[in-house]
């Protein structure tokens, strides 16, 4: 049985492109739950969620207030809310303040599911054009969490997880094609 519980995963400019060649790789076994922050800038986060799902192994859905955060599941962070997980491990929303200029913003994401996952998670960020996420990051690696971050010398836009190198380090740095195989790896028995 894998030591891991759940993996968020983070990103902004670029991340579209760079999720669409992560989780097909993911395998459709996949015993934990995905959730994903992305700052796609979009008012309406359906398409992004359509786009995932034509290129998923998993089911891809829109993360709803007071649902479970279910295993073998991508959820994807609605547009205009940050999104929380509690420590019964059902998601809530919240229109609290922008934080690094985002809502929905990795960082809470990332802080939340820290908390409530602790040295079970799994954080993976990847291309962005701010610094979301890097503070988060540095939650998951002080709660015990395995943090991954994508190489930034091939990411589309390289501050992201620059940032998250800088501020906590990481378990692992990888090529976005290698990121769904530590996932696996990680994940499955």
């Amino acid at each position: 049985m894998s030591r891991h519980a759940a993996i968020v995963m983070g990103c902004s400019a670029g991340g579209l492109t760079a999720l669409q060649r992560v989780l097909p790789g993911l395998d459709a076994r996949l015993p934990v739950p995905v959730v994903i922050c992305c700052h796609t800038g979009s008012p309406n986060v359906s398409l992004l969620v359509e786009l995932l799902a034509h290129a998923s192994s998993l089911p891809v859905v829109e993360a709803q207030e007071r649902s479970m955060a279910a295993p073998g599941v991508v959820h994807v962070a609605p547009t205009g809310y940050h999104l929380l997980v509690e420590a019964d491990l059902h998601f809530s929303l919240s229109v609290d303040p922008k934080v690094t200029y985002a809502r929905p913003s990795i960082d809470v994401l990332f802080e939340a599911a820290a908390d409530a996952w602790r040295e079970t998670l799994i954080a993976v960020l990847m291309t962005g054009a701010n610094s979301d996420g890097a503070n988060g990051l540095l939650a998951v690696r002080r709660a015990g969490g395995y943090a991954i971050v994508q190489d930034p010398d091939e990411a589309e836009s390289d501050v992201m997880p620059r940032a998250g190198l800088a501020a906590a380090g990481a378990d692992a740095c990888l090529p976005l094609d290698d990121i769904a195989t530590r996932l696996n790896a990680l994940c499955l028995p």
